[in-house]
């Protein structure tokens, strides 16, 4: 049985941002039979724009995010939440693999998308946003693998997520519903 891989593009490009930290311990959780990496480089990757985006000549931080994520299982999105929405990062990367048009690295491609933020209010509209862009991009959102972090200042202030069971469980549960959903996807 070959091993399933999921890759993970964090929305904040912060080394230390809790988000990062929510990830890495996500790769922890990772069970016996599952490959899961946080994918470097979303800072490098120029704004989408179609003039750019031509074939043989695709920039090639931009072309290397396409064939990781074509080359993964699945994908996990960590996104916290600035000014009420997702990230730019995270969106240009999402309007990248979304391309061309109809057959993008992200098409039918499970996706989990976790959210956190200093708020109570969990990253909820980042997490919508996210959702909707991914959707509109072609990948399958799988509702049950997400997980939301709210108060993450005063939840993780002293102490990286990994030492926190409760999240640990909550990751872990992500990553099952969606390496679920990836051993159950039928290419289109």
């Amino acid at each position: 049985m070959s091993q399933t891989s999921v890759l993970v593009l964090v929305g904040s490009l912060r080394a230390a941002s809790v988000n990062r930290q929510l990830a890495e311990a996500a790769v922890q959780t990772a069970p016996e039979g599952v490959s899961v990496a946080l994918y470097e480089g979303l800072g490098e990757i120029p704004f989408y724009n179609e003039d750019i985006d031509v074939p043989g000549a695709v920039p090639a931080a931009a072309q290397a995010l396409r064939d990781a994520v074509g080359a993964a299982d699945a994908l996990l999105l960590v996104t916290p939440e600035y000014n009420g929405t997702t990230t730019a990062v995270l969106k240009n990367a999402i309007d990248w693999i979304s391309r061309p048009y109809g057959s993008g690295a992200v098409k039918a491609k499970p996706v989990a998308i976790v959210s956190a933020s200093i708020s109570p209010n969990a990253a909820q509209w980042a997490h919508g946003d996210t959702v909707k862009a991914v959707g509109v991009a072609g990948g399958t959102v799988v509702e049950a693998a997400h997980a939301h972090f709210g108060g993450v200042g005063e939840r993780f202030g002293a102490a990286h997520p990994r030492e926190d069971a409760e999240a640990l469980t909550q990751l872990g549960a992500t990553l099952h519903e969606l390496v679920t959903a990836a051993g159950q996807r039928v290419d289109a």
